[in-house]
């Protein structure tokens, strides 16, 4: 089939990019960058992103928390203000805290509060199963409220042990729990991630972030193939998204390599109605964005 030309402008629907980040390093509140890392160690702001987006028919952004503060988090809806192109904000919140509620009641009081996300993907999957943080979480589930979902292929079991204790959670599972495609692992990935499709049909996947799990200098697009059919063949085209991952992926390729990578491995039969959810339906659905 032919895929739909990004330059092409005219009646193209509302195209998102629903996983991308931003931060200023003079908030000083970023541990886990380092000047060893120099193509992440600077300022990336919306003006960074602009002619990326604009290059490939983007409209809109989903910009997600890159640090564990709620100060982050209202950093990011500081920018929301000033910058059209972002459609809404996945924060953070402490789950265990006692002031957990209060912190997400004063944050929905933002318009461009639209999710949280919980990063399990360095720390032991025990913390999701505390007592503390799964009331949170079951809190959330009735709300609704959508919830990111960060974790590595070494832990999609335990998170189909814990969407068993909130069935109902409005949840997307962020760059497709990160199977390590430089060793072209598949299994148990492949397994796990069927079961938690079939399983919890409320639940998502971000297409993203899977050229940092490649080899940074030497990945190419049949290595990628396998893990996108898998997702888009058990999820299907209305239960996953496309997400740049920018300014991350640079570890690896430039926005344009990303964005042309998905155009390249997602499955042949997709019709254009589905790529339109791929590429901005979906996102919009899931976090109820207002575009």
């Amino acid at each position: 089939m032919q895929y739909m030309s990004m330059e092409d402008e005219g009646n193209t629907p509302m195209r998102i990019d629903a996983h991308q980040h931003y931060w200023s390093l003079e908030r000083g509140d970023y541990g886990w960058l380092s000047p060893d890392v120099p193509v992440l160690y600077r300022n990336y702001l919306p003006a960074d992103l602009e002619a990326h987006l604009l290059a490939h028919g983007i409209q809109k952004t989903v910009v997600v928390q890159a640090e564990a503060s709620v100060a982050e988090t209202d950093y990011m809806l500081s920018l929301c203000e000033r910058t059209d192109t972002i459609a809404g904000v996945v924060g953070w919140l402490d789950l265990e805290s006692a002031g957990c509620r209060e912190d997400y009641a004063r944050l929905r009081h933002n318009r461009f509060f639209k999710g949280i996300r919980i990063m399990l993907q360095d720390i032991d999957m025990e913390y999701a199963f505390r007592p503390a943080v799964l009331e949170a979480l079951r809190f959330l589930e009735k709300e609704q409220f959508p919830v990111d979902i960060l974790i590595k292929s070494h832990q999609v079991e335990d998170t189909y042990k814990l969407l068993e204790r909130v069935p109902n959670l409005r949840a997307v599972i962020d760059h497709i729990a990160k199977p390590a495609i430089s060793r072209s692992e598949q299994e148990p990935w492949t397994t796990h991630m069927a079961r938690i499709a079939k399983d919890f049909p409320g639940v998502y996947c971000k297409l993203s972030g899977m050229v940092t799990e490649a080899d940074h200098e030497k990945w190419r697009e049949e290595q990628f193939l396998p893990y996108v059919h898998h997702i888009v063949e058990h999820f299907g085209p209305k239960r996953v998204m496309y997400g740049s991952d920018w300014p991350v992926c640079l570890l690896a390729a430039e926005y344009s390599e990303v964005y042309t990578l998905l155009l390249h491995t997602l499955p042949q039969g997709l019709s254009e109605a589905e790529l339109e959810d791929v590429f901005g339906n979906n996102a919009a659905e899931f976090y109820r964005l207002e575009v």
